[in-house]
């Protein structure tokens, strides 16, 4: 009589490859060109911003535009401490984060403006900018549904041992969506190179954090997970920079991902058909006392760093080339009718 066959074990699952955890995560230091690198940066985003409202006013975009004007020193400073390889994620208020990667402005507007020489010919529009060449890898205009792409470009960072670090810019609203839940806890199991950037301008769409999350410091959602997390002044540029840069280096070294929340607020409404009749008036006062490129620039002006004039002559010529920008790619062509669409890449 034959002895019955043993059962076999289960194959145990790799865990994911991870490269070597370095324990210095110091942000490199911030010269004097720098900061006044990340002031052009700021400026350079609020007057592209001016001229979308303007040319909106115009009739030259089409659909709904989610300006970020009062928001720019998260994404400059954010973006200041990446690599040119690094991946992006974004929201649908996102031309800020598209303009600090390097993303050219004319092609931003061309893209606004539903031309064929914008950065996705055309066919993606304020909330959907996209460069992949400059790790861009997409704009949701669902609420969060950028977190689980930028948990996926982090795995496939880690597995390729590329040393790559993926950033998730985000609102307040979407850490009550599953989809952040899902994602902040798949990035601390598996150590993923992630850098979640929270961006809690006190409103989701229309209404105040205080009306549907139970706290308003956001790091308790990644303490629940275990997960490192800072909370910094979202209007100043370099602090966001410092906590964004020893994220990042932890990131890449293998030490896993870091919750940014950045505390910052929007000078506009939602969207370019809101009002914003929902807020305070002495609050609306009191951030923008806050707005984060007059205090930087006094500060920069403070130091020593730069002096008034100069600051002023950055000003007047970022809004000069944002005006420049907007009407040559208002002069490009529309796209062509008749293409197939099957076939079109924006790689």
């Amino acid at each position: 009589m034959k002895k019955p066959a043993k059962a076999t074990k289960p194959a145990k699952a790799k865990p994911a490859r991870r490269a070597p955890v370095r324990r210095n995560d110091a942000a490199p230091a911030l010269t004097d060109a720098d900061r006044i690198g990340l002031f052009r940066t700021t400026v350079a985003i609020r007057e592209f911003e001016e001229q979308v409202q303007l040319s909106y006013l115009e009739g030259l975009v089409h659909g709904t535009t989610h300006l970020c004007n009062g928001q720019e020193a998260v994404a400059a400073g954010v973006c200041k401490a990446l690599r040119d390889d690094d991946y992006v994620t974004y929201t649908y208020r996102g031309h800020g984060h598209c303009l600090a990667r390097g993303m050219d402005a004319e092609a931003a507007f061309a893209e606004l403006f539903g031309r064929e020489t914008g950065v996705c010919g055309g066919f993606g529009g304020s909330m959907h900018l996209t460069d992949m060449d400059r790790g861009l890898i997409g704009a949701f205009g669902i609420v969060g549904a950028g977190l689980p792409v930028a948990v996926g470009a982090g795995l496939s960072a880690q597995l390729a041992g590329r040393e790559q670090v993926s950033v998730c810019f985000f609102g307040d609203g979407a850490t009550n969506i599953g989809a952040f839940h899902e994602a902040m806890n798949m990035a601390q199991v598996w150590k993923l190179p992630v850098v979640f950037v929270c961006e809690n301008n006190l409103y989701g769409e229309f209404s105040h954090i205080s009306h549907t999350t139970p706290y308003e410091d956001l790091v308790t959602r990644a303490a629940g997970y275990a997960m490192d997390n800072v909370k910094v002044d979202g209007n100043d540029v370099e602090a966001v920079y410092e906590a964004a840069a020893k994220a990042v280096t932890r990131a890449r070294g293998g030490a896993g991902p870091t919750f940014i929340e950045c505390k910052t607020y929007r000078h506009r409404g939602h969207s370019r058909t809101d009002p914003a009749k929902y807020r305070q008036p002495d609050e609306v006062a009191a951030w923008m006392k806050r707005d984060p490129i007059p205090v930087y620039r006094a500060r920069l002006v403070k130091r020593g760093v730069i002096t008034d004039r100069k600051a002023a002559n950055i000003v007047a010529k970022a809004r000069e080339e944002a005006k420049a920008a907007a009407t040559r790619a208002a002069a490009a062509a529309w796209p062509a009718t008749g293409r197939d669409m099957a076939a079109l890449t924006f790689a």
